[in-house]
């Protein structure tokens, strides 16, 4: 068994690692504000406020709309997901269990990422419906007014996380489920489990926080969740002779904030 690594095969498996962790480790990094290449251990996102527009007098001054503007602080942590493998060599030629390997560090990145995601969403202050009922109609629509009441974009930007037993829910749902209000296109009963519905893209998640029997979804606005990312994954292997074997490291470096909180409504709902 070789005791060094060809570079080919070190750069591949990095790859590979990578495209598994976009393309499946994490559900919810596409539905939020990222800001990549991160220097420190923090960065800051901007929250700028609303602005008001008034009439001037002729040859007047311009009024000034005095927005509001205000950093908002993440900060990064460092995380990692190794694992040893003895016989690396085999790895190599074979192409299954190389990927086998790769989507393992990926994934577990992945859920990290969407933890970091869900923890900032569950700071937001804005509540919708009762704790002691499911994902029902009236407290989908009372969470739809609390976001238009506040002017959150109707701009193709709002994402709904549910459980997935709030997504069973909804299936009993005519408005969310029968092809008679929502067309062929839009049926979640096909394909990926995720769908467009008031115009937002609603999508089921194993791991929403649940406490005391009560599973947290959200309805969120792309711009009121921060992803910052100092480090993307990134792996490295290494040989240990003691171990007589390579040991694989996968890391990043991420957090997460909460920007907006009127871009937040939380759906608390009881699950047995």
């Amino acid at each position: 068994m070789s005791i060094t690594i060809d570079q080919a095969f070190s750069k591949q498996f990095e790859r590979e690692v990578h495209e598994a962790y976009q393309r499946q480790g994490s559900k919810l990094r596409a539905t939020v504000r990222v800001k990549n290449g991160v220097r420190g251990s923090s960065t800051t996102f901007q929250k700028v406020g609303k602005g008001a527009a008034s009439t001037k007098a002729r040859h007047g001054i311009v009024p000034v709309m005095n927005v509001d503007f205000s950093a908002i602080e993440a900060t990064l942590v460092d995380y990692y997901a190794g694992e040893w493998v003895d016989q690396l060599d085999e790895l190599k030629t074979n192409l299954d269990e190389r990927q086998v390997l790769a989507n393992a560090g990926a994934f577990a990145l992945g859920r990290k990422t969407d933890e970091l995601i869900l923890e900032a969403l569950k700071t937001a202050t804005q509540v919708a419906g009762q704790e002691t009922d499911g994902l029902t109609k009236d407290k989908v629509l009372q969470a739809f007014e609390m976001l238009g009441e506040v002017d959150v974009p109707d701009d193709g930007q709002r994402h709904a996380v549910i459980g997935w037993k709030q997504w069973s829910d909804l299936l009993s749902v005519a408005e969310f489920a029968n092809a008679e209000f929502v067309g062929d296109e839009q049926l979640p009963w096909r394909g990926t489990q995720a769908k467009v519905w008031l115009g937002t893209l609603w999508m089921p998640h194993s791991g929403l926080p649940m406490e005391d029997g009560v599973r947290h979804c959200f309805w969120y606005h792309k711009s009121a969740i921060g992803h910052a990312i100092g480090q993307d994954v990134k792996s490295d292997i290494t040989w240990h002779g003691d171990r007589a074997a390579h040991f694989i490291s996968n890391s990043m470096s991420q957090g997460a904030a909460l920007i907006d909180e009127d871009g937040v409504v939380a759906m608390p709902c009881e699950e047995g």
